[in-house]
């Protein structure tokens, strides 16, 4: 028998792990182009550069949502199938 699910189907939560991606490699570069100055000798950038180095954190969070939330969707197909 066939599973049903496709290989190229989205599952709950995939959107919010790329989301939260995304973010975290934007919160990664501000993180890097905040930090650089603090090494070059340069000038530093103003501090509202560095709350937005907290995009990581949040980037971290938001894909780990998603992680969960594709957990929660996988427990209720796994408990609907075996009914």
């Amino acid at each position: 028998m066939r599973d049903k699910t496709q290989a190229n189907s989205a599952a709950p939560g995939d959107g919010l792990i790329r989301a939260g991606a995304v973010v975290f490699f934007l919160g990664a570069v501000a993180t890097l182009v905040t930090v650089a100055p603090l090494f070059l000798g340069a000038e530093p950038f103003p501090t509202y550069m560095f709350g937005l180095s907290m995009f990581m954190g949040v980037g971290f969070l938001v894909a780990g949502a998603g992680v969960l939330r594709s957990i929660a969707a996988g427990r209720r197909q796994a408990r609907g199938a075996s009914r």
